[in-house]
């Protein structure tokens, strides 16, 4: 490029230059477009070759619809040959036909099979079987008549098992005919005891005895379906004979006895023999034995004592359950552990050895040191826990009596009569009930259990008073320290601890990690099935040869190649959520317990005056003792609950002196009073306490309203109790509101009182203050806004006085308001305060309306009727000339006020 040309015509030079190469590279650019075009050009559509069809079902399943369908037909055939054709036939020609077609039916089924036809020959065997069953009816028909058809049903039923379970032995590829011999299995006995007269309880007998032999196939035989079968049977006949010996054990206590202790044993060894259904059937099996038992014991104690008949059986089956010893391992831990001993070929390296992984026999039984199996333990124990459950659920109408009970009341307060004793004709063993299960809990090392026995000997002492019928003094005396000691126990809960165990007591450091055997890791399983404890736990363990892997230092860094692969490391324990504590778990029951035992026993005081006033007493000591020496939200409710009571002794003082509403609410004042006062110096339950003795104030508001002076007194005193709270600084924000508030509410109580019809009266004292709390904003914070700070107050006293102006005839009201209204406007202007101009000007503007509204009447009446509208038209026109003018001008007034605070 030459430099030396004059720049206007270097730039034109420059800009062909630019022309020429952007001409150059759409030419290029179409050029690669028509290339790619060529190159990768979409191959020309094939039609489509004919697809070949699908086949709506596998050969399979076409196979076996058309076996079913011909099995049912000839099944059809057979039925209708033998129930409509069969007298047609002489005695030969019948026994020709029934042994041909049955034999041929028996015998295909073998030649089928040979020829690897199973499911023809399944469906060839299904019609034997039936084709023998029409047999033994046409046999009774015609050979049998006179035979009673409940027997010979159970004899046929007997035959044709052994039959069909020959038959299904000898061909032990089909898989009917054994099933169906187990289900037709289920009837000989029965029938047969039906078929001899027998009545429910030989029926019953029966049935076990079946059940017992389906038992028997269930473990003894591989099968799937027949066990399948035999279970279900086993189920039906055993809980048939099991509900019979329940219902025989209300009737004839023996009878029933035998047969449901029959009935336990057989489900319990099926228990021990089946780990996996040990739980449920020993379950029943502890259940069948406490009926019998319960049921010996119940024809032989009155009828009062049956339910704790019943569960001291329940309790005593529950002591099969046994906390595992330290170290013990059951359940599957077990099964692993006895698998890795019998195998007991294991290298150092946890790789197994042959002939290791053996699995000991039963060591899924492996048993605790009752020498019972881990299932049979749980469930026996279960069973007896359900039925001391229901026990003790019978014995809970007598708690509910004596904590309710008070509150339904039907007798005046203070009448001296009581209400009449409910549930008297209950049993007072109920009581006995529940005596007995808490001291079974309370001996048991479990939180759980402990918890239990607390609530159980606080509805022991609950039910007392209804059990034994106590007297009214007794009762309520009872009541009194029932909620003295659940409180106390509350409060110091350290004694429900003793006897706990170290895990249960120290719960909060096991949960933290400390010392826990859980942080060493899950087991690592290996190769047998067994399972080998992770790195960390095995750590010290000496590992020879060339292959033992050691753990880098940094186990985000890869291997070396050619080094092998470092040793698994275990992760590291999860965080738990930390436990409860024991001893607030047990602090929080016994509070509920005593404050429910508290507020029964107020209600049952309310019968007699110094009753009330005793136990008043007594609870306001309590409650305030735990709110004094308590913890945590324990305080706090007890500090409010404190001062409720002491409202109620208020109440109880006032209605015993004859006091009238007003003088009532006068004296219901000095609760919030002394709330005030103590809140000053219990720092952690101040707020609540405040809050309660502000909430016990509106009652006294609303008792003093039919009295507006003691009203205007009430809420006086009110405002200065709020501003002596006020005078704390952590309540100066909130108290000093509501005192304003307060001696606002009474100042406008008053005047009400006086008849005062003035509204500047009722807003002045609003607006005054409001302005000056305004001002001291303003000057603290400049940047305020001028609504915030001034708009309540000036609209608090110039919107009413504006409606009372406006109905007002008079004209010193609507010239002062002028007047205000002036100065407020101006005072904005001055100030550039957008709510003072603008509040000030409308309402000077409304007021001016409405003093010169009738002058303005009265000149339209006087001139000519064309006049309007003319000067109407006049003033359009102006409009119209300067209507950008005016528009202009709008705006800029609209950003001037805008601009203001």
């Amino acid at each position: 490029m030459d430099n030396s040309l004059p720049p206007a015509e270097e730039l034109a030079l420059v800009d062909r230059e630019l022309a020429r190469l952007d001409a150059r590279r759409s030419q290029l650019l179409a050029r690669r477009a028509w290339l790619i075009r060529v190159l990768y050009a979409p191959a020309a559509p094939t039609a489509p070759g004919p697809r070949p069809p699908m086949a709506d079902s596998t050969p399979r399943s076409a196979q076996n619809v058309l076996l079913t369908l011909g099995g049912t037909l000839l099944t059809i055939a057979a039925i209708a040959f033998t129930l409509v054709s069969w007298g047609s036939m002489g005695i030969g020609g019948r026994a020709v036909v029934l042994c041909v077609v049955t034999s041929a039916a028996l015998a295909a089924p073998v030649a089928l099979l040979r020829r690897g036809l199973g499911s023809t020959a399944e469906s060839v065997a299904a019609l034997g079987l039936v084709l023998m069953v029409l047999d033994a009816y046409a046999l009774h028909r015609v050979a049998l008549p006179e035979t009673d058809g409940l027997g010979y049903t159970a004899v046929a039923a007997a035959v044709l098992a052994g039959a069909w379970t020959a038959y299904g032995s000898a061909l032990s590829r089909l898989r009917i005919p054994l099933p169906t011999a187990v289900a037709v299995g289920q009837l000989p006995l029965p029938l047969g005891v039906l078929a001899a007269g027998g009545g429910p309880t030989a029926f019953a007998w029966a049935a076990l005895l079946t059940a017992a032999a389906d038992g028997a196939v269930v473990l003894w035989t591989r099968p799937t379906a027949v066990r399948i079968t035999a279970a279900t049977g086993a189920a039906a006949l055993g809980g048939w004979s099991l509900l019979t010996g329940g219902w025989l054990s209300l009737t004839s206590p023996w009878s029933g006895a035998t047969l449901l202790l029959a009935g336990a044993t057989a489900t319990l060894y099926a228990a021990w023999r089946t780990p996996m259904l040990a739980v449920a059937s020993s379950a029943i099996a502890g259940l069948a034995a406490v009926t019998a038992v319960g049921g010996l014991l119940r024809s032989a104690v009155p009828t009062d004592w049956t339910v704790p008949a019943y569960v001291l059986c329940g309790l005593a089956l529950a002591s099969l359950w046994r906390p595992a010893a330290a170290g013990t391992t059951t359940g599957p831990a077990a099964t692993a552990t006895a698998t890795t001993t019998a195998g007991s070929g294991t290298t150092g390296a946890g790789r197994p050895t042959p002939g290791a992984g053996t699995p000991a026999p039963d060591a899924g039984l492996a048993a605790n040191s009752t020498g019972l199996p881990n299932g049979v333990r749980l469930g026996s124990a279960g069973a007896g826990a359900g039925v001391a459950a229901l026990g003790i659920a019978w014995a809970l109408p007598p708690v509910a009596a004596g904590l309710l009970g008070p509150l339904a009341r039907t007798t005046e307060v203070w009448s001296g009569e009581h209400a009449d004793r409910v549930l008297a004709s209950f049993p007072g063993t109920a009581v006995l009930v529940l005596a007995v299960a808490a001291a079974v809990l309370a001996a048991l090392p479990r939180l759980w259990a402990r918890c239990g026995a607390l609530a159980l000997l606080w509805a022991l002492l609950t039910a007392l008073p209804v059990s034994l019928g106590l007297p009214y003094a007794a009762t309520l005396t009872l009541q009194l320290l029932t909620s003295a000691a659940a409180l106390a126990c509350a409060v110091r809960p350290g004694p429900l601890l003793r006897g706990l165990r170290r895990s249960e007591a120290g719960r909060p450091a096991a949960a933290a990690g400390h010392g826990a055997p859980e942080a060493q890791g899950p087991a690592v399983p290996t190769a047998t099935g067994t399972a080998a404890q992770p790195a960390d736990a095995t750590a010290g363990t000496a590992q020879t040869g060339p292959t033992s892997p050691t753990a880098p230092s940094d186990p985000s860094a890869a291997p070396a190649p050619g080094a092998p692969w470092p040793a698994w490391a275990a992760p590291r324990p999860r965080p738990q959520v930390p436990a409860a504590e024991p001893g607030a778990v047990l602090g929080w029951i016994a509070y509920a317990g005593g404050l429910a035992s508290a507020v029964s026993a107020l209600a049952l005081a309310l019968d007699v005056r110094a009753a009330t006033f005793t136990v008043l007493g007594v609870l306001l000591a309590l409650l305030g003792g735990v709110a004094a020496s308590g913890t945590g939200a324990r305080r706090v409710i007890a500090a409010c609950g404190a001062v409720l009571t002491a409202t109620g002794l208020v109440v109880a003082v006032a209605a015993a002196g004859g006091f009238a509403d007003h003088w009532t609410a006068l004296a219901l004042l000095v609760v919030p009073a002394a709330t005030a006062a103590v809140g000053a110096r219990a720092r952690p339950v101040a707020l609540p306490v405040e809050i309660t003795g502000a909430v016990v104030a509106l009652p006294a508001f609303g008792l003093a309203a039919s009295r507006p002076a003691f009203l205007a007194l009430a809420l006086a005193i009110g405002g200065v109790i709020a501003a002596a709270t006020a005078a704390r600084p952590e309540r100066r924000r909130f108290a000093s509101w509501t005192a304003a508030g307060l001696f606002l509410l009474a100042t406008w109580v008053r005047l009400a009182e006086w008849e005062v019809t003035t509204p500047e009266a009722y807003t002045l004292p609003v607006t005054v203050p409001a302005l000056v709390v305004g001002f001291l904003r303003r000057r603290r914070d400049p940047e305020a806004s001028s609504w915030t700070a001034y708009g309540p107050g000036l609209a608090a006293t110039l919107l009413p006085s504006l409606v009372a102006a406006w109905t007002d005839p008079e004209w010193v009201r609507p010239l002062a308001l002028g007047a205000a209204a002036l100065a407020v406007t101006l005072l904005g202007a001055r100030f550039r305060l957008q709510a003072l101009l603008v509040l000030g000007g409308s309402v000077l503007v409304l007021d001016g309306l409405h003093e010169l509204a009738p002058y303005v009447v009265q000149a339209v009446g006087a001139l000519p009727r064309w006049l309007p509208p003319a000067l109407a038209g006049l003033l359009l026109l102006a409009v119209g000339a300067t209507y950008e003018q005016r528009l202009r001008d709008a705006r800029r007034l609209r950003d001037r006020v805008a601009r203001m605070r």
